[in-house]
């Protein structure tokens, strides 16, 4: 696989980058949302919300996790660029 592909208007994509953010982003991933779950269990459990509780702790905490990642991929294109001018 080559390193660069040429792209429209002069850009190469940088695909040691683009693996590079996209494992990243896997691990922390399956981290995040795992901790989500986990939380959501253990805060409506603590409360004592029961299932309905449990449930909705963990939607809510699953849609921080959403933003976490946005955010994660955002600030390591900064780090590891996707494209370079040519």
């Amino acid at each position: 696989m080559p390193e660069t592909q040429i792209q429209a208007g002069g850009q190469r994509i940088i695909w040691l980058n683009v693996l590079t953010v996209v494992s990243a982003a896997i691990l922390i991933s399956a981290e995040v949302f795992g901790a989500a779950f986990a939380g959501g269990w253990a805060v409506a459990n603590l409360f004592e919300f029961g299932i309905d509780g449990v449930h909705i702790f963990q939607a809510v905490f699953f849609v921080l996790g959403i933003a976490v990642m946005f955010a994660f991929v955002r600030h390591a294109k900064e780090v590891e660029p996707f494209v370079s001018k040519r």
